[in-house]
């Protein structure tokens, strides 16, 4: 036990965005192997086997932590890219960073904020591998699919309280889209393992979930996540559009574009994570209270 107690205390992780969706579970995790991390964050807290660092990456100059040997971040890449100069220590030897699989997919987008953003979380990925290959520390960006948590996600958990509070679901074009939704809690465990394999150093890997479904059988899951019959009502793009700025009301954060991918695939090969860490996350089964 001593031994084990002596590796975890050299081997000290900074978790950004730990309060986050899967920033929480990678410090759970941490915490579940004898690891006491450094997290990140813009309000005081206080957990036990956690030491808690007050500080904002939009001011990279008032952070400062003892050195630690591994940074996950799931907080927004593209404030870290900003930020990461100023984190590197001499007992820095990892990197993990993660991103989205929508710099691939809504790189034709019509939404002019969305093209924008992709356009600069893609610069932003570029910067931190450069920055990590000038200090000699190795990086690995995670490009997850569709997050999800029950209950605290804003992906599926939003679509589970529309359908239950109208009861059905309109989809576009009768949403034939490929979908691969993933747990945050698998990212988590990936996160880590990434963290830990050679093979994975100073590369990029999608991470989609553990099986693809077309978007309306993943609303179908999430009916029967909440023990609702399946109603879902096809409505044609045509007239999605020309209808959007009611369903605006209806669905508040929703925009043209949302509904219309609702019929494009976006998938992804999970077979390089698979080989380099054996990426193995859970299939799609929602359940909510």
């Amino acid at each position: 036990m001593d031994a084990k107690r002596s590796e975890a205390e050299q081997t000290r992780s900074l978790v950004i965005g730990g309060t986050g969706l899967v920033g929480g579970y990678i410090v759970e995790h941490l915490l579940r192997v004898d690891q006491r991390p450094f997290v990140l964050s813009r309000s005081h807290r206080s957990t036990p086997g956690v030491d808690w660092f007050h500080g904002d990456l939009e001011k990279p100059d008032s952070l400062k932590f003892p050195p630690f040997t591994t940074l996950f971040c799931t907080a927004d890449a593209i404030l870290l890219a900003n930020a990461l100069p100023r984190l590197f220590n001499p007992s820095l030897k990892r990197v993990v960073v993660f991103s989205s699989t929508s710099v691939i997919t809504k790189q034709d987008t019509e939404v002019e904020a969305e093209r924008e953003m992709i356009g600069r979380l893609a610069d932003a990925e570029r910067r931190i591998a450069a920055a990590c290959e000038a200090h000699n520390v190795g990086w690995t960006i995670l490009r997850p699919t569709l997050i999800y948590a029950e209950g605290r996600d804003t992906n599926i958990t939003p679509l589970s309280r529309l359908i239950r509070r109208f009861g059905f679901m309109p989809l576009v074009g009768g949403a034939p889209g490929l979908r691969q939704p993933v747990h945050a809690e698998d990212l988590a465990i990936g996160a880590l393992a990434a963290a830990s394999s050679r093979a994975a150093i100073n590369k990029f890997y999608s991470l989609p979930g553990g099986e693809t479904l077309a978007y309306r059988e993943m609303i179908g899951r999430i009916f029967d996540g909440l023990r609702m019959p399946r109603r879902m009502i096809s409505v044609p793009p045509s007239l999605w559009r020309a209808g959007f700025l009611v369903a605006r009301r209806l669905f508040p954060g929703a925009n043209v574009a949302m509904g219309i991918r609702m019929m494009k695939d976006m998938t992804f090969d999970s077979a390089p994570a698979t080989r380099d860490f054996g990426w193995n996350p859970r299939a799609f089964n929602p359940k909510f209270d």
